[in-house]
């Protein structure tokens, strides 16, 4: 039998082996960080865990600017350009990352005071976030040259390290520190360090320089006008919860953040499935049967829309197992937070013609917009209406980024003289109308626990007879 299934997987092309390890190890690593959080939702005041979702917050977005996301946008494309000098690379990208950090601290440090009033975290903090930030980079680094080499094994063993580990360092420094909000942030990150500051000195003595004009002017001419769209999208992620925190405190930005957690916590399999199904459309495209990917683009929505309208219809229960009974609050926000990654899912398909075209322009213009939708509509109703307005705006402005990705993507095809053929949008709008009536009605039942238990058996019946339908898509997208 395990020869059986040895030779079985040695068959199976390396292409596929390697998509279906780092799918397996993205679940294994989000699954553990979602398992977590129980643990530390009880250990934690909802003030204390509000710390560390503001520490997270600033992280993502300080991280664009000391990292400019240079182990993303232009990196897949330097590994194939600089394919016989990809370490010289790597080593010119930590030197961009480690003068931007250094930027960053000369200009925080002599007026941290006022600085912290700003990021609502003290200096020792903010100077441990900077190094976390490059260590983590670094591990990002040394893990996307090792794709292009196909050699998975030991970047998954790396992920996994760090991801149970992490956390296990820090549930020490919380049980035995009395800033509990603080030791979780700092075992995390110290983790994150430790791992990461091997590969940081790893990866500049491989490359030995940090400094190449050639490199530095691609790396930076490459990623420098993405900044505002990664930026836009890390303001959909945390703005909410720092906008939350400054106008309602950070227990209220505790309960949004655990709400969010769980909201958005289908965006690695939304992920996955534009990964896997990407070939396969750019397959078509080129070919120009793109008229094919209609019904397949429609089932992807649906499955989307089911899986998403499971975590809404029994939000109440979730939050309870995660957060327990102090987070109940929390509950209506999940529901307009959850319906916003469908909307994602629908701008990811505009998005992906805009890439094969090449025209990140309008993706840029499309990401502000939405973003300045979302700040506004922050600064006039959370202070009015409590942080479960923050969940509504996030619907609203992914409401405003899919339309704005939609127009660019006609946009697009006009200018490449392309008929707009790929989806079926009254499909994709119906499909969207349902389940935004399904996710209302589900939060009208959320009394009705039995009602919902009831309903969702016979979906899940339904599902299960017309399962071959289902896996008839999943087969065309494996085959290519």
């Amino acid at each position: 039998m395990v020869g059986a299934w040895r030779k079985k997987w040695k068959s199976i092309p390396m292409a596929v082996k390697i998509s279906s390890a780092y799918a397996v190890c993205s679940i294994l690593q989000k699954g553990l960080s979602f398992l977590t959080l129980p643990l530390f939702t009880r250990l934690l005041t909802t003030e204390q865990y509000g710390q560390s979702t503001i520490y997270n917050s600033w992280h993502s977005i300080l991280g664009i600017f000391l990292t400019l996301n240079l182990a993303y946008g232009s990196f897949s494309t330097a590994m194939v350009k600089f394919e016989k000098d990809r370490d010289a690379y790597i080593a010119s990208v930590e030197g961009i990352c480690l003068a931007l950090s250094a930027v960053f601290l000369m200009i925080y440090l002599p007026f941290a005071k006022y600085w912290n009033m700003l990021f609502e975290l003290p200096t020792t903090f903010i100077v441990l976030m900077v190094i976390e930030l490059l260590a983590s980079n670094a591990i990002l680094l040394w893990s996307g040259k090792k794709r292009f080499e196909f050699k998975y094994k030991s970047v998954i063993a790396v992920t996994l390290i760090n991801a149970i580990a992490a956390p296990l360092l820090a549930f020490f420094f919380v049980i035995h520190v009395e800033e509990k909000g603080y030791a979780r942030i700092a075992g995390q990150a110290l983790m994150s360090i430790a791992i990461g500051g091997i590969f940081f000195l790893f990866n500049i003595a491989k490359g030995k320089t940090i400094f190449s004009r050639k490199y530095w002017k691609y790396a930076l001419g490459f990623n420098i006008p993405l900044i505002t769209y990664y930026l836009s999208q890390v303001v959909f992620d945390t703005s909410d919860r720092i906008m939350v925190s400054h106008y309602l405190g950070k227990d209220k930005a505790a309960l949004y953040g655990v709400a969010h957690s769980l909201a958005t916590m289908l965006t690695f399999v939304l992920s996955a499935i534009n990964n896997s199904y990407l070939p396969w459309f750019y397959g078509k495209l080129k070919a120009g049967r793109e008229k094919e990917n209609q019904v397949t683009a429609c089932a992807i929505a649906i499955l989307m829309a089911i899986m998403l309208l499971g975590i809404i219809w029994f939000a109440p229960e979730i939050i309870i197992i995660v957060g327990g009974e102090q987070y109940r609050e929390a509950t209506w926000a999940v529901a307009p937070v959850t319906m916003s990654m469908l909307l994602l899912l629908y701008t990811q398909f505009s998005i992906n013609i805009e890439f094969y075209y090449e025209e990140k322009r309008k993706l840029v213009w499309s990401s502000i917009g939405a973003a300045i939708v979302n700040i506004v509509l922050n600064v006039l109703l959370i202070p009015r209406m409590g942080f479960v307005a923050a969940a509504y705006t996030t619907l609203a402005s992914y409401f405003v980024f899919c339309y704005a990705n939609y127009r660019a993507m006609k946009k697009v095809l006009a200018k490449n003289e392309k008929l707009d053929q790929s989806y079926n949008y009254k499909w994709l709008i119906g499909i969207l109308i349902a389940f935004l009536l399904l996710g209302f009605i589900g939060m009208l039942l959320y009394k009705y626990l039995i009602i919902r238990i009831i309903i969702s058996m016979v979906v899940l019946i339904v599902i299960w007879m017309k399962r071959n339908i289902l896996m008839k898509y999943i087969k065309v997208i494996g085959k290519g």
